[in-house]
């Protein structure tokens, strides 16, 4: 199961990005929430939710989860 993070740090529309820890555009490492190990991006994001209602799955590693 791959490992997830949410950025600390939200985008421009208020999103804060779920992303694997292989994310060819991750986050900087000050600014990572570690959310544990997942079987997929869907439960990431229910998980960074927890912490950000405005989480979302990255375009590039999360992609069935990115929906803004």
């Amino acid at each position: 199961m791959p490992a997830y993070y949410v950025n600390k740090v939200a985008q421009p529309n208020g999103d804060h990005e779920v992303h694997t820890d292989g994310c060819p555009y991750p986050a900087e490492v000050q600014n990572r929430l570690q959310l544990g190990n997942h079987i997929n991006c869907h439960s990431a994001v229910r998980d960074a939710k927890l912490y950000y209602s405005a989480a979302n799955g990255c375009y590039y590693c999360s992609n069935p989860c990115h929906t803004s």
